[in-house]
Order: C-alpha cells, then sequence, then structure tokens
C-alpha cells in the first residue's frame, strides 16, 4: 500500500513549509485573508480587492507558494496510488515542483501579454484576480487535506478521485463567476474566447497531465 512505501519525512517538510507561507498571509493581510475565507459564494473579496491589484501581490504569492507545494504533493500522491505506487524521489519531486510552478507562471505572463497585445489590460487583470483567487482556495484546501492523506487515511481511487472533483469544482465555480462579469463581452468574441480556451486553459492542464504522467518514468 502507499503507507509502505512513501516516507512522510520529506512530506511533512513541505507541509511545514506550506503552512509557513499560509501563517505568514494570515498574519500579514489578517483582514484580506478572512475575506479571503469566505470567498465561495461572497463575491465580497472579489470586488474589494480587485481595485487594489498589482503585478506582484504579495498576498497572492504567499498563497501561490503553498499552492504549488500543496498541488505537487496531491499529484505525488494521486500518481503513487492511481497509476504506480513510488518511492519518495526529493530530485523528482523537485523537477515536479519546479514544472508545476513555471507552467503556471508562463500562463499566467502569456494571458497578461495577449492582454497587453489587445489593450484589454484592465479585463485580463481582472479576469486573473479572479482566477487566481479561486487557485489560491484551492491550494489552501488542499493543504490540510494533503495532511489527513498522509497522516490519517490510506488514499485509494475513490478518495483521490472525490478531491480531484472537490479541486475542479472550486475552479469551475471560479470560472463561472470570472464568466458572469465579463459575460457580454465574452459573447461578443465567442471565437476567440474558445480559442483562449483552448490554448490558454485546457490546453496547460493537459501539459500537466502530461509531465505527472511521465513523472517516474
Amino acid at each position: 500500500m502507499l503507507r509502505e512505501v512513501i516516507s512522510n519525512d520529506w512530506f511533512t517538510v513541505f507541509l511545514v513549509l506550506g503552512l509557513v507561507f499560509i501563517t505568514l498571509s494570515k498574519y500579514i493581510f489578517a483582514h484580506r485573508f478572512k475575506d479571503f475565507l469566505v470567498v465561495i459564494g461572497n463575491s465580497k473579496y472579489l470586488k474589494i480587492y480587485a481595485r487594489d491589484q498589482k503585478f506582484i501581490d504579495g498576498f497572492d504569492a504567499l498563497l501561490f507558494f503553498n499552492g504549488i507545494i500543496s498541488v505537487s504533493i496531491f499529484a505525488f500522491i494521486s500518481y503513487s496510488t492511481l497509476v504506480n505506487p513510488s518511492e519518495f524521489d526529493l530530485n523528482l519531486f523537485f523537477k515536479l515542483l519546479f514544472g508545476i510552478g513555471v507552467l503556471f507562471l508562463i500562463k499566467i505572463l502569456l494571458e497578461r501579454l495577449i492582454g497587453s497585445l489587445f489593450d484589454i489590460d484592465e479585463l485580463i487583470d481582472s479576469y486573473l484576480f479572479q482566477k487566481t483567487t479561486f487557485k489560491n482556495y484551492a491550494g489552501l484546501v488542499l493543504f490540510p487535506i494533503n495532511a489527513i492523506i498522509i497522516y490519517t487515511l490510506n488514499p485509494s481511487k475513490p478518495i483521490i478521485y472525490s478531491i480531484i472533483g472537490l479541486i475542479v469544482l472550486i475552479n469551475l465555480i471560479g470560472f463561472i463567476s470570472s464568466f458572469k462579469n465579463h459575460q457580454k463581452l465574452l459573447l461578443n468574441n465567442i471565437f476567440y474566447f474558445i480559442l483562449y480556451l483552448c490554448a490558454l486553459e485546457i490546453g496547460p492542464y493537459l501539459i500537466l497531465y502530461k509531465l505527472i504522467k511521465d513523472f517516474n518514468a
């Protein structure tokens, strides 16, 4: 079983690192963190903090780092559960961590570049803020889930698929929220919207799937 072939020591180190990022975000941005926790079903956070967005935002950056760690841990556990039980290899995990982080960053930079090229920076900034918010929220949700899987539960395929479904649902809520806020503009440019979905929404996740699939090849 998974618990017999994976050492928890390095997972503990990375979980503590993720906790440090979460704690810093809560300590430095206490009021914002409180609003962030109820972003699902409450548009207050999106309306208030979208106006104060910067190219590099400290709060989002801290939660982004936690998100990359949480996604990488869960990706490794998922691979070991669904594909091939594997011993933890620090070098391979760093490659996975680096690959996921670079993929997400390149995606954001490409979207900002598209915004500049088509002179829709304000629209793209608003869209990216909403999308980043829900991705960071998914990373925050993954943190305790990873801890439970590592120290308490013996992960099975139904558990992994259920967690994947939850993460997809959180991001889908974010996507629907963004679509509703810019519905008129998107429908008037439906061809470019579909092209965007294929190139920058679906494509990167296919690359991520391939990365995880070949992770231990």
